[in-house]
């Protein structure tokens, strides 16, 4: 989107990491209209200052927008630390059970209007039954994300102690560099986790083959735990520099923790690692 689509558009954009972030008011005096971010980020659980990026994005006469995905409106508010509009795939945690494709825009009244003509012009409304499915969803959003938070705590600290497992990815673990950060602008830490094992692809692989509880596809937010591997689905359009200048290593593996029992899952885990060897 950014690097060809919007420039056949006439539209600039410049791809920031979180390390530029302290540089961001150079990059945006360039005359850059909008700041998107995601955070927690995908697939390194990576956090973002909210309230600073929107500081510089405001300072500049720009516009911060948040993807929340992640988090959820029940872990994380961006509104009220500062953002001007919060989008959501509501294909994951807003509608929460795999059943249903949608997206959410948040925010203030001016600037949802436009949003809405686009929206109408272009065909993006949902159909009556997946509008029905997710006010259905929406109902237990916030008990399902109390399970959620919970249940991937177990797991990223289960797994931080496992010797096949080289790293963590859970802004939930003290050791995660955006710890402290996450704690003063979420209220959990979500059902999202990455793993970065020991060993190789081969391994990962077939650690991610050998699991049984755990199905393989590159969704998440639904009731059932998902893994994937990201140098194969998300990020396979990159080439292996970027991936690495990212952090997303061929023995990654993305877990979105579902609502199983939290033991299951770990045990689950601990055979398909032994199993891989």
């Amino acid at each position: 989107l950014v690097s060809e689509r919007l420039p056949a558009l006439g539209w600039r954009g410049h791809l920031a990491f979180p390390d530029e972030m302290e540089a961001l008011d150079g990059v945006l005096s360039a005359g850059f209209g909008v700041v998107i971010i995601e955070t927690p980020g995908n697939p390194d659980l990576a956090v973002l200052d909210i309230g600073a990026v929107a500081e510089a994005a405001h300072r500049a006469g720009a516009l911060l927008v948040v993807d929340s995905t992640f988090a959820s409106p029940v872990n994380q508010n961006p509104l009220a630390l500062g953002a001007d509009l919060v989008v959501h795939s509501a294909t994951k945690y807003l509608g929460g059970h795999s059943d249903l494709t949608a997206g959410a825009v948040m925010g203030p009244a001016a600037l949802l209007e436009p949003v809405a003509g686009w929206r109408k012009t272009l065909g993006q409304t949902p159909s009556p039954e997946t509008a029905a499915l997710l006010a259905r969803s929406l109902r237990t959003l916030d008990v399902r994300m109390q399970r959620h938070n919970a249940n991937a705590q177990r797991i990223a600290e289960a797994m931080a102690n496992h010797p096949a497992v080289r790293q963590v990815h859970y802004p939930g673990l003290p050791d995660h560099p955006d710890h402290a950060l996450a704690r003063r602008q979420m209220r959990a830490f979500g059902g999202m986790l990455s793993l970065t094992l020991e060993g190789d692809a081969a391994g990962a692989m077939a650690m991610v083959d050998a699991l049984e509880l755990f199905l393989n596809a590159p969704s998440l937010g639904g009731v059932e735990s998902l893994v994937t591997q990201p140098v194969m689905t998300s990020h396979a359009d990159l080439d292996e520099r970027e991936r690495a200048r990212r952090g997303i290593g061929e023995t990654m593996v993305r877990l979105s923790v579902g609502l199983e029992d939290a033991d299951d899952l770990i045990a689950d885990l601990e055979q398909a690692l032994a199993r891989a060897g």
